[in-house]
């Protein structure tokens, strides 16, 4: 059974940056594409981007060019770097097993808790 733990949200003004760090357990890191979500109060989930089992990623078009993910295969760490956040970037975050492509969130085969982010204006 894979879990899922997503840490590193907080607060932060306008244009600061934060990482986001999640680890997957009881899954196979070299077959699996993993990527992150997201869900602002009253809104729909939101795909962000996700990096598949060759290492390409592919984002959102609200968040290209500010957001990056990389993994670290010897850590099991998947991580999410922002920066130029905004206040539009607001939400729980939510790292995902199985997400090849950002936009299929419903082909996502497990997600943690979630890490709040809030960036203040």
């Amino acid at each position: 059974q894979v879990q899922v733990v997503e840490s590193g949200g907080g607060s932060v003004q306008a244009g600061g940056s934060l990482r986001l760090s999640c680890v997957a357990s009881g899954y196979s890191r070299n077959t699996y594409c993993m990527g992150w979500f997201r869900q602002a109060s009253g809104k729909e989930r939101e795909g962000i981007g996700a990096i598949d089992t060759d290492g390409d990623t592919n984002y959102a078009e609200s968040v290209e060019g500010r957001f990056t993910i990389s993994r670290d295969n010897v850590n099991n760490i998947l991580y999410l770097q922002m920066d130029s956040l905004k206040p539009e970037d607001t939400g729980m975050y939510y790292c995902a097993t199985g997400l090849c492509w950002y936009e299929a969130i419903n082909s996502a085969d497990a997600w943690g808790q979630g890490t709040q982010v809030t960036v203040s204006s």
